[in-house]
């Protein structure tokens, strides 16, 4: 896959066939499908942390919730309209966000470069297959030359869409890198103590925390999840485990960050206690799966995922 020109950028190359990766050479990337692993997601590279190319540390679920609904769209599991026999939406990538609109181009989009308060910036606009709630969306990603290691993410309704309440953007795996310790304003609250008995192959039920209990940067909200585990690679998992679920590379904490957070917001976890589709314990006991910020709908809210060596 090329470079940009100042090789501070990874685009794909505008080739039919070339990968829809993008994002800081040396830093985070977003990708999505052909690459493999279910449709419907957008996967999370983390290159720095020692991790082989095809090895993801986390995906992003696209869930819209119509006003007057309760029950959410979900990006992985719905079947699809526009592949016939295929779990998950469709994703496509574009260069801006009528083209994300229209539908899916012949081409991974290349994204755009511009300056952005004085920083030089990436935007890939990723399109998403209409939901059988009638929510049509899109979201935006923007990488920062002088963050290599954090991304933006922000959800927009198409003009097509049903009305919504909520555009959940959801972390979907923090298994796979056995997040415990949840970091509030005063506290750490850890997967064990919120869910002490919990076990089987079924998720926990959520967790939420209000706006008041997350840490502040000025007007910002800030929440992170880390490991507990200072020797991660030598934990003995089960036989049957797959090896896909196996950590290896660095140890890392995951942030998120709202810049502009609705007074409503919340942070919102659940937990496992086996690993996703599979009957195998998480070493060390039940861990954070799903992360979400979710607040009421506005167009274009946005959050700063970021993923740090620790």
């Amino acid at each position: 896959m090329p470079l940009s020109s100042d090789h501070r950028w990874l685009q794909p190359s505008g080739a039919p066939n070339d990968e829809p990766r993008s994002g800081h050479v040396d830093g985070i990337q977003i990708g999505i499908p052909p690459i493999p692993g279910p449709r419907g997601l957008l996967r999370v590279f983390t290159p720095y942390l020692d991790h082989p190319r095809e090895r993801l540390v986390n995906f992003i679920a696209v869930e819209p919730i119509p006003r007057g609904e309760t029950l959410r769209g979900f990006s992985e599991l719905e079947p699809s309209t526009l592949d016939p026999g295929e779990r998950g939406k469709r994703f496509w990538s574009a260069d801006d966000a009528d083209a994300a609109e229209r539908g899916a181009g012949d081409a991974p989009a290349r994204g755009t470069t511009e300056v952005v308060d004085g920083v030089e910036t990436l935007t890939v606009w990723i399109g998403v297959e209409r939901f059988d709630n009638a929510a049509d969306v899109r979201v935006r990603v923007r990488f920062f030359a002088d963050r290599p290691h954090e991304v933006e993410v922000a959800g927009f309704a198409n003009a097509t869409s049903a009305p919504l309440s909520h555009l959940i953007l959801t972390a979907t795996m923090g298994n796979w890198a056995r997040l415990r310790r949840l970091h509030l304003a005063d506290r750490v609250v850890t997967a064990g103590e919120l869910w002490p008995d919990f076990s089987g192959t079924a998720f926990a039920e959520h967790a939420r925390f209000p706006l008041s209990e997350l840490s502040r940067d000025g007007d910002a909200a800030v929440v992170s999840a880390t490991g507990d585990e200072e020797d991660p690679w030598s934990v003995e998992y089960a036989a049957d485990t797959a090896e896909h679920w196996r950590f290896l590379g660095r140890r890392a904490v995951q942030t998120w960050r709202v810049d502009d957070p609705h007074p409503e917001l919340e942070a919102v976890v659940n937990a496992r206690w086996s690993y996703w589709a599979s009957a195998s314990p998480i070493p060390g006991g039940p861990a954070y799966e799903n992360f979400e910020i979710i607040e009421p709908f506005r167009q274009g809210a946005a959050f700063r995922f970021s993923v740090e060596e620790v």
